[in-house]
């Protein structure tokens, strides 16, 4: 699977194979394949989300012209 693809491209690939699978047209052995692949893609966007969450940061008034930032911490 390319790793290169976008989160939009993989999600597109995702829904794509999830109508697939509800048609009920593919064989039991393409349902399987498209099965694999639809994991796969639903790996790969996780790891997308889990970047973009790491690389959020919240903006803090600090009364200065430039606000602040600082790292987001789900914890927070």
């Amino acid at each position: 699977m390319d790793k290169n693809i976008t989160f939009e491209e993989a999600l597109a690939q995702l829904e794509k194979i999830v109508k697939q699978l509800e048609s009920s047209d593919a064989t039991l052995d393409d349902s399987v394949k498209l099965f694999e692949k639809g994991i796969r893609l639903s790996a790969l966007c996780s790891d997308y989300l889990k970047q973009a969450q790491q690389k959020v940061e919240i903006l803090i008034d600090n009364g200065a012209d430039q606000p602040e930032t600082k790292e987001f911490k789900a914890n927070e």
